[in-house]
């Protein structure tokens, strides 16, 4: 299917963990019908399986791909728990930057930054606390264009200032919560004086 082509490509870019010898199964056709199986509703890897069984004839013909039976459960599991975590990131950026197009006389965006804590992801027994990711939101498409995790020990803060850089919206409007208004932030510093 022409629509997806690039984002296979791109997904093919993507270390592939598995041994050479017996790949029944192409990662990049893994994960974009563990993409659509997410988007469909399904929250576990039996439920992408489930997915997979039910589609798999129209898949096989949309992809031009020859899967006798949907992979198990626990290969799926295997290949998606094996993958680079900064791969995948990379990988959703770039598609994201692809799709993110300036609109015709556009030449101001507006990315709006929001950060939230991860339910269920504490862990009470050692002692650690729930996650927080900080995401980036392009207004006028609608895209999350990246998402960065916030270290424990810190705030949105660093990790907005990190996301400005490594996105280059230097030259776009950026809005965030109140906590990015403090003194320090919302001033340039004063020049230096001379003695």
């Amino acid at each position: 299917m022409k629509s997806f082509e690039r984002l296979l490509s791109l997904l093919a870019t993507i270390p592939d963990p598995r041994r050479a010898e017996g790949k029944l199964y192409q990662l990049r056709h893994v994960l974009l019908f563990s993409i659509f199986a997410l988007v469909s509703g399904a929250n576990s890897y039996r439920g992408l399986r489930t997915y997979f069984r039910v589609h798999r004839e129209k898949l096989n013909e949309t992809f031009d791909i020859h899967w006798k039976r949907p992979p198990a459960h626990t290969s799926i599991r295997y290949i998606l728990h094996q993958l680079s975590a900064k791969e995948v990131e990379r990988v959703f950026r770039q598609h994201a930057a692809n799709l993110n197009g300036a609109p015709e006389g556009a030449n101001t965006r507006v990315v709006a930054f929001d950060g939230k804590t991860l339910k269920g992801s504490f862990d009470n027994f050692n002692d650690a606390k729930a996650k927080q990711v900080l995401s980036a939101f392009a207004v006028d498409t609608g895209l999350v264009l990246a998402h960065i995790e916030i270290d424990e020990k810190s705030n949105e803060i660093p990790a907005m200032q990190k996301l400005l850089l490594e996105l280059g919206l230097a030259d776009h409007i950026a809005t965030a919560d109140a906590m990015h208004c403090q003194k320090k932030l919302s001033r340039p510093p004063p020049p230096p004086k001379c003695t």
